[in-house]
């Protein structure tokens, strides 16, 4: 069961809940991968609600890492997400806003 007080929420793949959550490090890895510089790049990044299916994997596939899953962004990409690219969109709002606030 997902913490919302932790930045958790809770989405089903490939027909299994799992928890994600943007720790600190998924935080410096999507920082790394996206090429955000920082957190308020990030934020900014996120905030201009344009983002890429790149963007989406990144962001999902950081935060099933950083909710313990031990999924690769290569895995993520040929699973099923439940209410495909739209569920895939909702999910990663879902979880920006759990970090960063209603605001992302």
């Amino acid at each position: 069961m997902p913490n919302i007080q932790r930045g958790e929420i809770s989405a089903v793949f490939e027909g299994e809940e799992r928890v994600l959550c943007l720790t600190l490090g998924a935080l410096a890895e999507l920082e790394a991968r996206l090429g955000a510089g920082d957190l308020v790049g990030l934020s900014e990044r996120f905030a201009a609600g344009r983002v890429s299916a790149r963007d989406l994997t990144a962001i999902i596939g950081a935060g099933l890492r950083g909710g313990g899953n031990a999924v690769t962004d290569d895995d993520l990409a040929r699973m099923s997400i439940e209410g495909g690219l739209r569920g895939a969109a909702e999910i990663a709002a879902r979880l920006l806003r759990a970090t960063f606030g209603e605001a992302a």
